[in-house]
């Protein structure tokens, strides 16, 4: 088996140590009857970030963790795939696969070099997946690979806004009312305390990197907290208050050229 680049090998190290704290949270999200989205619940009949048709639509989820999203579009007729980068997410994945009694492939892999065969997907999906712990100049053009011509990408990260709101060494602190770090120079950050890395691009980046691969932007979805929303119990470093005025998550939807 080829060596792990670093930042890869560092999340996989993260993630088994933390895919107990998501077990439950996973298998909530699997009970649900229908997609919502990000760390506010956004139902899905609000954004309509899925197509419109998912029947016998092949999919992969880039980074799946415990395949939420995954089963979601199971139930919508899709014929999904899974990868993910953590065994003990996998473990969970499978574990609510026979909870739940859904069965689709799940891989134990880096989405910036998966195993699959090029062309082999309608949809590339990702929440808080491959599109935040992984290397975007290395799985944008990875997904393009294992995509159609015609092809979707749909991945929800945290918002541009948001990432400069925050303090770079206060990770828990929740984001301010200013601008707390620059936005030039943005790709690699990693947090005091922590091993993990993630990766974030400003707006004009990823349209490059995208519009590069092949990939034609066709929305930007910047979500909003909604009005009843409170103050998340587990991701402390946003407010309520704070995304019911900027967007803390934003999707990004594009197509692969025919």
């Amino acid at each position: 088996m080829d060596e792990l680049p670093a930042h890869v090998a560092a999340n996989r190290e993260a993630w088994d140590r933390y895919a107990e704290g998501y077990a439950s949270a996973g298998g909530r999200a699997w009970a649900r009857e229908a997609p919502t989205w990000g760390i506010w619940g956004v139902p899905e009949t609000e954004l309509n970030l899925l197509p419109d048709e998912l029947e016998g639509m092949d999919t992969v989820e880039l980074g799946c963790g415990t395949a939420y999203v995954s089963a979601w579009l199971a139930r919508l007729g899709a014929r999904p795939v899974g990868i993910d980068n953590s065994p003990k997410q996998l473990e969970t994945a499978r574990a609510l696969q026979g909870e739940f009694g859904l069965d689709f492939p799940l891989h134990l892999g880096n989405a910036e070099q998966t195993p699959f065969e090029p062309e082999s997907f309608d949809l590339a999906i990702s929440e808080y997946g491959a599109c935040l712990w992984a290397d975007p100049y290395a799985w944008i053009p990875e997904a393009a690979r294992i995509l159609r011509p015609g092809g979707q990408l749909i991945f929800l990260t945290n918002g541009l806004i948001l990432q400069l709101a925050v303090e770079e060494h206060e990770a828990d602190d929740p984001a301010k009312d200013r601008l707390q770090r620059p936005l030039f120079g943005m790709h690699r950050v990693v947090w005091p305390d922590d091993t993990s890395v993630e990766f974030h691009l400003p707006h004009g980046k990823w349209i490059e990197l995208l519009r590069d691969n092949g990939f034609e932007v066709e929305r930007l979805v910047e979500i909003q907290a909604p009005a009843k929303a409170t103050d998340h119990h587990k991701y402390t470093f946003v407010t309520a208050e704070w995304a019911r005025k900027w967007p803390s998550e934003e999707v990004w939807i594009a197509r692969k050229g025919g």
